[in-house]
C-alpha cells in the first residue's frame, strides 16, 4: 500500500510537472555539510561545519513549499549527523512534499530506519564506489552490506543503490558485484558517472564502457534509468541537444541558504533561497547554461527530462559571465 500511494503521488507530480513549468520540481537542500568520511573525488564536504538550526531549515522548507516544489531531498555532507533530521523529514511531509535522503549509509541501524520511516521517509540513495574500502572512498560494499541487510528487512521506503565507475575508482568491475547485490536485495540499482571537480565529463575506458552496459540492464524500468544522456557521456560525446533546467526545475541549496544552480556550480545565481521568486525561475529555465554539453550531473539532467521539447533557450543567464561559469573551482572542503 505504500508503494502505491508513493507512485499515485509521483504520477500526480509529474502531471503537474508537465503542465506548469514554474515551479522546483527537485530541489537538494543541505542540512548539514559536514560529513564522516573523506571519498578523495568529493568536493561537497568539510570536516567542521554545524548542523543548520531546525528554526532556519525550517523557514527553507516552508519557502520551497510556496515556490511549488514537489520533491526536497537532502543532500550533504551527510545529512544523518543532523541531530533534527527527522523532525525535518515530518516538516517536508506536512507540506505534502516527497521527502528524500541521500546517505553514505554509515549510521543506518534497525531502530535509525524504524525511525525513518515514521518520520515519513520515501526515497533514500546510497552510493557504494567498490567492494572494499581503498584510498579513494570508504563507501564499500564490505562495510555497507549488513546495512544494506537491515535495510531490506526494515525500511518502509524505496531504496536505491547508486554505483559509479569513472573518477579513479581503481576496480570497475565492483559496480557490478554492487549492482547484483542490490537487485538480489530488491531494491534499484543505478550507475554515474563520476565527474571531475567541475562537473563536467572525464571519458570511460573500454572496460569502464563495459562495466556500464551490464550494470545499466540489470536496472529496473524507471525514471531512474533516464540515462540516455550518460550513454553519451560512456562514448565520449557532448550531450548537444538537452536544455539544461537547473535553478528553475532543480535547485541546490547550500547550507547558508544560498541557490545555485547544482554542486559543481556553486556560487552561482547564489541567490539567498527566501529572495529566490518565480521571476528567478523563469529566468534560470530560459537561460542556456554553457557548461551543458559536458555535465555529468544525473540528478538535473532527469530533472530536466520532462522539458527536453520544449521552450528553447536563449543566451546565458543574465547575472553570469559564460567565460568565467565553465571553468569555475567549487571549494574542495577538503
Amino acid at each position: 500500500m505504500l508503494s502505491l500511494s508513493r507512485r499515485l503521488r509521483e504520477a500526480r507530480l509529474v502531471a503537474r510537472a508537465l503542465y506548469d513549468t514554474e515551479h522546483p520540481v527537485v530541489v537538494h537542500l543541505i542540512p548539514m555539510r559536514r560529513c564522516n568520511l573523506s571519498c578523495t573525488y568529493c568536493n561537497e564536504y568539510d570536516k567542521v561545519s554545524d548542523p543548520v538550526p531546525v528554526s532556519e531549515m525550517q523557514q527553507r522548507i516552508d519557502r520551497l513549499e510556496a515556490l511549488g516544489t514537489s520533491v526536497v531531498t537532502f543532500s550533504g555532507g551527510e545529512p544523518m549527523l543532523h541531530p533534527e533530521l527527522d523532525s525535518l523529514l515530518r516538516h517536508i511531509r506536512n507540506h505534502g512534499m516527497i521527502s528524500s535522503l541521500i546517505t553514505n549509509g554509515y549510521f543506518l541501524t534497525a531502530q535509525r530506519i524504524q525511525e525513518l520511516n515514521t518520520a515519513g521517509l520515501e526515497y533514500l540513495q546510497i552510493s557504494i564506489d567498490n567492494v572494499n574500502p581503498d584510498d579513494t572512498s570508504k563507501k564499500s560494499l564490505k562495510v555497507l552490506d549488513a546495512k544494506l541487510q537491515l535495510l531490506a528487512e526494515h525500511a518502509e521506503f524505496h531504496i536505491n543503490i547508486n554505483s559509479v565507475v569513472g573518477g579513479g575508482i581503481e576496480h570497475p568491475e565492483d559496480a557490478l558485484t554492487i549492482a547484483q547485490r542490490s537487485v538480489e536485495l530488491g531494491f534499484s540499482s543505478t550507475i554515474g558517472v563520476i565527474h571531475n571537480s567541475h562537473g563536467q565529463l572525464q571519458p570511460l575506458s573500454r572496460q569502464e564502457e563495459r562495466i556500464y552496459q551490464k550494470v545499466k540492464n540489470l536496472g529496473r524500468n524507471s525514471y531512474s534509468r533516464l540515462t540516455h544522456f550518460q550513454d553519451n557521456i560512456v562514448a565520449g560525446k557532448p550531450n548537444t541537444s538537452w536544455r539544461c533546467r537547473a535553478g528553475a526545475r532543480y535547485l541546490y541549496v547550500c547550507e547558508d541558504g544560498l541557490v545555485h544552480y547544482c554542486s559543481q556550480q556553486r556560487g552561482y545565481p547564489g541567490i539567498p533561497l527566501e529572495d529566490y521568486t518565480r521571476e528567478h525561475i523563469r529566468e534560470a529555465y530560459n537561460a542556456e547554461k554553457p557548461c551543458a554539453p559536458l555535465c555529468t550531473i544525473s540528478c538535473v539532467h532527469k530533472v530536466s527530462t520532462a522539458d527536453f521539447w520544449r521552450n528553447p533557450q536563449t543566451g546565458p543567464p543574465s547575472r553570469i559571465n559564460p567565460d568565467t561559469f565553465v571553468a569555475t573551482q567549487v571549494a574542495s572542503g577538503k
